[in-house]
C-alpha cells in the first residue's frame, strides 16, 4: 500500500530517504488521478527497494502544492538526492512512466 504524506512529515519523508521518491500529487475528485492509481500501485511493486512512491492530495496540502508549482493533476515528481530530477504532469501510460523513471535511475 502506498504511504500518504502531508505537510506535517513531507520534509521527514523525502530528506530521510536514501532512494529516491516519486511523489503522486492527486485529488479524490480527478477522474486521470484514480485512472493513474493502479498504474502507480503497479510502480510500487515493481519498483519496490529502488523507489519510494508516496501520495500526497492536493487539496488536503495545499502549501505543498503550492512550493512545488502543482497546478495540474496528476502530477508526479521524483526526487532523487533532495532534489526535483523529474516531473511529469497529466495521465502518461505505465511504459511513458517507467521510460522517464528508468532514465533518472540507471
Amino acid at each position: 500500500m502506498i504511504k500518504e504524506i502531508n505537510e506535517g512529515n513531507f520534509l521527514n519523508e523525502i530528506s530521510l530517504s536514501n532512494i529516491p521518491i516519486l511523489i503522486d500529487f492527486w485529488a479524490p475528485w480527478c477522474g486521470p488521478c484514480n485512472m493513474l492509481h493502479p498504474i502507480i500501485e503497479e510502480l510500487d511493486i515493481e519498483y519496490n527497494g529502488k523507489i519510494k512512491i508516496v501520495k500526497i492530495n492536493t487539496e488536503e496540502n495545499a502549501s505543498i502544492s503550492s512550493k512545488f508549482q502543482i497546478t495540474s493533476i496528476p502530477c508526479l515528481i521524483l526526487f532523487k538526492n533532495n532534489s526535483i530530477a523529474m516531473k511529469i504532469v497529466g495521465f502518461r501510460s505505465k511504459v511513458d512512466i517507467k521510460k522517464s523513471i528508468d532514465s533518472i535511475l540507471y
